[in-house]
């Protein structure tokens, strides 16, 4: 049976881009239901509508607090019957009652290797502390922010001379290929949290989730 994706962003959308191009053959199984960005003017909204994805825009200013605009997004989200959510760049932190509601089911990538560098400038950063390697993990959204279950990482070097934009994009080409590939495991039910575990075809993954190199 299909199953139905809903994709927040919040600006250019190269992990929504991703999925779009994995729908159908990577993730074969699954349909990108919406894409739902709280930026009016986010590209991931034109890449959807260039892909005939039913897109919406919902603006913060709009609401008077966090918890009656995440009321207003989770009505717009169910509207699509989702059966995975997929935060693509969306630069919002979530009330612990949306989180609460969509748990088990909701998905964010996160450019550092977790428990690592949660938040901003994580390239930066890695480069400040002298680390030579960094990269991406993909992970289940709870009430903490970046400190859902980790599912999968992938690893990226870092260089003597790089600067933060080297190695955001290498990290970003191994986030295209590990996002759609954990999405599907959630639509083939071999993915699932359980007690704030990942549990991989029955197997408890560890602090850092499975690494490929």
């Amino acid at each position: 049976m299909m199953k139905n994706i809903v994709v927040l962003v919040s600006g250019n959308g190269s992990n929504l881009q991703a999925f779009i191009d994995a729908c159908g053959n990577k993730i074969p199984n699954a349909r990108i239901a919406a894409v739902i960005s709280n930026k009016s003017d986010a590209y991931g909204l034109q890449r959807a509508i260039d892909a005939d994805i039913n897109v919406h825009s919902l603006n913060a200013k709009a609401y008077d607090s966090r918890e009656l605009y995440d009321d207003a997004l989770a009505t717009l989200i169910d509207l699509h019957k989702p059966d995975i959510i997929i935060l693509a760049g969306f630069m919002r932190i979530l009330s612990e009652a949306f989180v609460t509601r969509y748990q088990g089911k909701m998905l964010n990538i996160h450019p550092s290797l977790l428990p690592k560098y949660t938040g901003l400038h994580t390239h930066q950063r890695a480069i400040d502390a002298g680390d030579k390697e960094h990269g991406t993990s993909v992970h289940f959204v709870t009430p903490e922010l970046d400190g859902g279950p980790v599912i999968l990482q992938a690893k990226v070097p870092i260089f003597e001379n790089d600067n933060a934009e080297d190695v955001a994009s290498r990290v970003q080409a191994q986030e295209h290929v590990i996002y759609p590939m954990v999405a599907n495991w959630l639509v083939e039910e071999r993915l699932t949290m359980v007690d704030g575990k990942a549990i991989l075809d029955g197997t408890e993954l560890g602090l850092s989730g499975l690494e490929t190199e």
